[in-house]
């Protein structure tokens, strides 16, 4: 607890800018929840900084008196003088207002005294301290890096930022507002400050204020002269606006006689009480930073025991080697009904990589490793043993053993990314049932915060670094494959991955439940990584022989546009070299709209290249040519020759769950999702894809699915009237538009409407607009508002999800799905307007994804009850292809149009008809 020491010339007295302190812990750490469900982040970010300032203060400069300052409320004697003061400031967030009071709590538990007073802010209170203790002829630290407690830098009273680990002193003072201490306040008087709605005089900076101020003095002499000011502008803008400074001056100078109530003698600094502060930190659940200050303080440490953040000791896991040893481990796995469990391959790919070992982990720090493959290391370099292949259990008896136990329906299997395991499993007969997968968990409450890959998620909630995979593995051409791995080392990495996910799981787990987000990842998540293993251990058939034959003409096509481009360009050069290009077309040819990156070279991106092109040059048009094909035949005609699985004669790409932030899949190996739709280009891949003989593929696409979704959740009736009815909706639209009759509309006019519809749901600008539609910038301006008044809802659509990701940091999508943004209030207006129109498109495009997800989920189900002997093989954007016997194709399409046009219910119903197109073929090209 502080003490009362009286301060005097030998005292060093900090003050702690308490609020400025919260709202930085707030937006620099991920959300985070106790099991109740109350949001402390805010609150742990807090203790971690005033720890670690204290910890850092112990020493020759530890300060002999200290103090965190608050606000007590958002209005202060300000408010009275200007009742415009900090108007524009948006409402604390929804989740940070719960925190306010415990992160007081928190101040009082670290012994710490907890100062604020109504009508007054933290400024003015830390103000009156500091000058209290100068007059007392005490040293000052303010921590803080807020300007405005720089008007009270002086040789006493410094400022320190404890995030930059740098002291404001009167230099630091002059290079931000270009005057010393003394002159601050006469500066801000000046520029204003539009955050807290200080008027100032409009048009004056800081650089200008400073140049008035250092040539008339101050701010009187600066008003009464400045009729005298040579330059118009600024001169008419201080006539006018002179009252407006007087006025600012009055709020931004800071009060140094408030009528404060606690003395600055009861700041006497004292070391926290153990008990007090280590009984709040466990109330708070911050068990690793608990454990921290119960060592630092000699605290008796809390049992530990089945603790998920305990510390990883690696020497305490298992090497299994022997029948009665993994019983045991099995007998385990059932007592407690849960268990994690984390493959080990000899390959990347699920679909064609060995097993070699399988790790289990049954609580934390209790997980083992069973080697099954593993061979004799020799040759595989000097930072390996060599030796004799190890002991270790007969696979098929291994894995006879383990099957009874993955497939149990009482026993919960725990993965990370477990649609990889389970499709390795599957290779070898093993159906894995019921699981959860913590990567998916963290998606669902985290999508666009974090990373949720395993060393990500470790290091977020655990605190902890996983054994990296090159430590083990190596890496580049001395790698060698987890088989050749000495089993200590094999143990040590292997049975950590199922350790930390089980600790994982006991942390993730009840936040998704306290969150409200169980829903979601139970109906949309959870299901979706054995649909998805199904999938890629399917894969699709190509036809090598047409893919040679498309690299063929791809080549002629690249080596014809290269030949284009030296003609227009008068000589020949490296197509592929940006530096070559843009010298050529900026330099040599002096074409128009040059720019130059930080490199100094100039710019040839799509963007430039399409503009050039528009404006018909024709060495672009060959460039970009060029850039098509040679992408078309590297990324597709050659990459799937080399994907083709020499056992199968199919194709076994990868989906991705959890890579986007609005729950859209991706997928590699090969990435199947940006082959081109409508070009010709893209129907000549598509047809590589070919049925097995007596079957056909069909592909059954959303049609116009982001439109309709926008239609039901902005609430626009005439889009919405215009599905139900089945009306041409882009016809519609340009007819409503344009105010041109459907019957016989120019197809061009429709064109352009189809544009703005698709357009907007990605916040098209004009400037975007015009480029496709080929008019000028003012046209596309026009189109777009005509646009929005004849279909009003859709703005305050996009202003009320922007409104909504600005006050809370995330939108969702018709199911709940979440999608956070935290660029949303970034300083910086690109990052800003960038993630403005994410969260305008991520309820559409998310909501989107969900569907199809809930379409996908039900399908394996309505197959087997159709006894239809098909199989999903492909999901691209809105879009499966299945595969089915020729005879079967017709039922398929019917049950597959009405699983996917009904994929809403009965969680929802749509206001607008979902509409699937579906259609066989014996290419992918021609099902569509």
């Amino acid at each position: 607890m502080a003490t009362q020491k009286p301060v005097d010339e030998n005292s060093h007295v900090y003050l702690i800018d308490g609020s400025g302190y919260i709202f930085r812990a707030y937006h620099a750490l991920p959300p985070l929840t106790r099991s109740d469900g109350t949001p402390v982040g805010a609150v742990q970010g807090f203790c971690n900084m005033l720890w670690k300032l204290l910890e850092d203060l112990k020493g020759e400069d530890q300060p002999s008196h200290l103090a965190v300052i608050f606000d007590h409320s958002g209005k202060s004697f300000r408010n009275d003088l200007y009742d415009q003061y900090k108007a524009n400031r948006p409402p604390a967030p929804e989740d940070l207002v719960p925190q306010f009071s415990i992160i007081r709590d928190a101040t009082r538990a670290f012994g710490t005294p907890c100062i604020e007073m109504e009508n007054y802010e933290a400024d003015d209170l830390i103000a009156t301290y500091a000058r209290q203790a100068e007059a007392l002829g005490a040293d000052v630290t303010i921590v803080s890096s807020d300007k405005d407690l720089m008007q009270l830098v002086s040789d006493k009273i410094t400022m320190f930022d404890a995030m930059k680990n740098k002291r404001i002193q009167a230099p630091e003072v002059v290079e931000k507002f270009g005057v010393g201490p003394d002159k601050v306040i006469d500066i801000q008087s000046l520029a204003g400050d539009s955050v807290d709605n200080v008027p100032g005089v409009p048009g004056i900076g800081v650089k200008t204020a400073a140049l008035l101020i250092n040539e008339y003095g101050d701010l009187d002499t600066l008003l009464e002269r400045a009729g005298e000011i040579k330059q118009k502008g600024r001169r008419e803008k201080l006539l006018a606006h002179a009252n407006d400074a007087r006025v600012s001056r009055d709020l931004v100078t800071l009060k140094v006689d408030t009528p404060v109530s606690e003395p600055l003698d009861d700041f006497g600094l004292s070391d926290p009480d153990p008990e007090t502060l280590v009984g709040f930190l466990r109330e708070m659940e911050f068990r690793t930073f608990t454990r921290k200050v119960e060592e630092a303080l000699g605290a008796p440490a809390a049992d530990e025991s089945g603790d998920a953040t305990a510390p990883i000791d690696r020497s305490k896991y298992e090497c299994v080697t022997d029948l009665t040893m993994l019983d045991r481990w099995i007998a385990r796995a059932r007592a407690v009904g849960h268990v994690a469990v984390d493959t080990e391959t000899d390959a990347l790919s699920a679909t064609a990589s060995g097993l070699v070992g399988i790790s289990l982990a049954t609580a934390p720090g209790e997980a083992c490793y069973i080697p099954l493959a593993h061979i004799d290391p020799e040759g595989a370099g000097d930072m390996f043993d060599t030796g004799a292949a190890p002991k270790q259990i007969d696979m098929t008896s291994a894995l006879a053993a383990l099957k009874p136990l993955l497939e149990d329906a009482s026993v919960l299997k725990i993965g990370q990314n477990f649609k990889y395991d389970l499709a390795v499993l599957a290779r070898y007969d093993i159906q894995v049932a019921p699981y959860d997968d913590t990567m998916l968990l963290s998606y669902v409450i985290a999508a666009g915060l974090e990373k949720h890959g395993m060393d990500a998620l470790a290091q977020t909630h655990l605190g902890h670094a996983c054994i990296p995979f090159k430590e083990i593995c190596g890496t580049g051409k001395s790698q060698i494959t987890f088989d050749k791995v000495p089993l200590d080392k094999a143990t040590a990495y292997a049975a950590e991955d199922a350790d930390v996910t089980l600790r994982l799981w006991e942390i993730l787990k009840p936040s998704v439940t306290a969150k409200g987000k169980a829903t979601v990842y139970e109906t949309l998540e959870r299901p979706m990584p054995s649909v998805l293993a199904d999938m890629e251990r399917a894969g699709i058939k190509v036809d090598p022989d047409q893919l040679h034959r498309l690299s063929s003409d791809f080549a002629q096509k690249i080596a014809a546009a290269e030949a284009a481009a030296h003609e227009a360009a008068g000589k020949t050069f490296n197509v592929a070299s940006p530096k070559q290009i843009g010298e050529i077309l900026f330099g040599d040819m002096g074409l128009p709209g040059g720019k130059k990156t930080k490199t100094g070279a100039w710019s040839t991106g799509a963007d430039v290249l399409d503009q050039l092109a528009a404006e018909g040059h024709a060495l672009p048009v060959a460039l970009l040519e060029y850039r098509q094909f040679a992408k078309l035949k590297s990324t597709y005609a050659d990459a799937l020759l080399s994907h083709i699985n020499p056992q199968t004669g199919r194709v076994h790409g990868s989906f991705s769950l959890a890579s986007t932030t609005t729950g859209r899949l991706s997928s590699t190996d090969p990435n199947l999702q940006n082959i081109p739709i409508r070009t010709e280009a893209g129907r000549q891949i598509r047809e590589v894809f070919i049925a097995e003989p007596g079957h056909v593929l069909v592909a059954a696409d959303y049609s116009q699915v982001e439109l309709r979704l926008l239609a039901h959740i902005a609430g626009v009736d005439a889009l919405k009237d215009a599905f139900r009815d089945g009306v041409d909706i882009h016809a519609m639209t340009a007819s409503e538009v344009f105010d041109t009759p459907i019957e016989g509309m120019d197809p061009m006019v429709r064109r352009k409407a189809k544009a703005i519809n698709f357009g907007v749901i990605y916040g098209i600008s004009a400037f975007g607009l015009s480029k496709q539609i080929d008019v000028s910038r003012e046209e596309a301006k026009a189109f777009i508002e005509a646009y929005f008044n004849k279909f009003p809802g859709i703005a305050d659509y996009m202003e009320r999800m922007k409104e909504q990701a600005k006050e809370h940091g995330y939108v969702e999508t018709i199911f709940g799905r979440r999608a956070h943004f935290p660029s949303i209030k970034d300083k910086n207006p690109n990052m800003r307007m960038f993630a403005e129109r994410q969260a305008i498109n991520a309820p559409i495009q998310g909501s989107a994804a969900d569907v199809i997800r809930r379409a996908m989920i039900r399908m394996p189900a309505a197959l087997r009850q159709a006894n239809l002997d098909a199989r999903m093989l492909l999901q691209v954007h809105d879009e499966l292809v299945f595969e089915v016997p020729e005879n079967q194709a017709d039922d398929l399409i019917a049950l597959v149009e009405t699983t996917m046009s009904q994929a809403c219910r009965p969680a929802m119903e749509l206001s607008v008809p979902l509409v699937v197109d579906a259609k066989a073929g014996a290419t992918w090209g021609e099902a569509h």
